[in-house]
C-alpha cells in the first residue's frame, strides 16, 4: 500500500476521533467499560458491504461478522477445530444478548462467485477459500434444481440470496440460539444488498421471497 492511501486511513482516523471523542459529549465516555448492542450482523468482508456504512449507525450500535460470502457455519460440538464465526456468534447471544441477528448479503459477491465457479469442489488451487464456500453448497444445489435453465447472471444473484437462508438455518442448529428464538427473545432476519440499485431487500417467510424493504432512488 502506497504512502498517500495510508496517509487518506490515518485522516480518516482524525476525522472519526473529531467526531466522537472532541465533541463536548464524548459517546465512548459511556462504551469504554462496556458494549451493549441490540443487533448483530454477519456481512461479508467485501469493501463495498460496510455495514456501519450502510446502515448509517454509531459506534457501539452493531456487533459485527465478516467474512468472505457473510457464512455461518453449522454448529459443532467437542471438536478441536477453531471457530472464528462460531465463537462471535456465542459472545453475541450468550454474553451480550443481542435481540436481533441480521445476515446481511449482497449482490456481486465474490464468494458466490467462487462457489458456483466450480473451486469450492476442489477444482481449483486456493488454500482456504474453496472449502469455506462450500459452507453455500446447499444453496447451490437447491438453485441449480429449482431453476435449471436460468442464466449465469439469474443464477449468481439467486443463489446470493440462497446462501443467506442456508445461513438462517444454520443459526438454527446452535442450541443456545435456537433456544432464545424460540422463547421470543430473539430474532433472525436475511437482508440483501442490491449494490447495483442501491436497494435493500428483506426475506419474507410468508411470500418466500426477498422483498424491497428501501427502494432504489428515483
Amino acid at each position: 500500500m502506497s504512502a498517500p492511501d495510508l496517509g487518506r486511513f490515518i485522516a480518516g482516523f482524525r476525522r472519526f476521533q473529531k467526531s466522537w471523542f472532541c465533541r463536548d459529549h464524548n459517546l465512548f465516555e459511556n462504551l469504554v467499560e462496556e458494549q451493549s448492542p441490540k443487533a448483530l450482523v454477519i456481512a461479508c468482508s467485501d469493501s463495498r458491504v460496510d455495514p456501519a456504512l450502510l446502515l448509517d449507525c454509531n459506534p457501539g450500535d452493531l456487533f459485527v461478522v465478516r467474512n468472505v460470502a457473510n457464512l455461518v457455519p453449522p454448529y459443532e460440538a467437542h471438536t478441536t477445530t477453531q471457530h472464528g464465526v462460531s465463537a462471535a456468534l456465542e459472545f453475541a447471544v450468550r454474553s451480550l444478548k443481542v435481540e436481533d441477528i441480521i445476515i446481511l448479503g449482497h449482490a456481486r459477491c465474490g464468494g458466490i462467485k467462487t462457489l458456483l465457479s466450480g473451486a469450492a469442489g476442489g477444482r481449483d488451487d486456493t488454500e482456504f477459500l474453496s472449502r469455506w464456500v462450500s459452507i453455500a453448497a446447499p444453496a447451490q444445489e437447491r438453485v441449480q434444481e429449482s431453476c435449471p435453465h436460468c442464466s449465469e447472471q439469474e443464477l449468481h444473484r439467486a443463489c446470493e440470496q440462497e446462501s443467506i437462508l442456508v445461513s438462517l438455518e444454520n443459526l438454527m442448529t446452535f442450541p443456545w440460539l435456537r433456544e432464545r428464538v424460540e422463547q421470543g427473545e430473539l430474532s433472525l432476519h436475511g437482508w440483501f444488498f442490491d449494490l447495483e440499485k442501491g436497494e435493500l431487500l428483506g426475506w419474507d417467510a410468508a411470500t418466500k421471497t426477498f422483498q424491497p424493504m428501501v427502494r432504489e432512488c428515483i
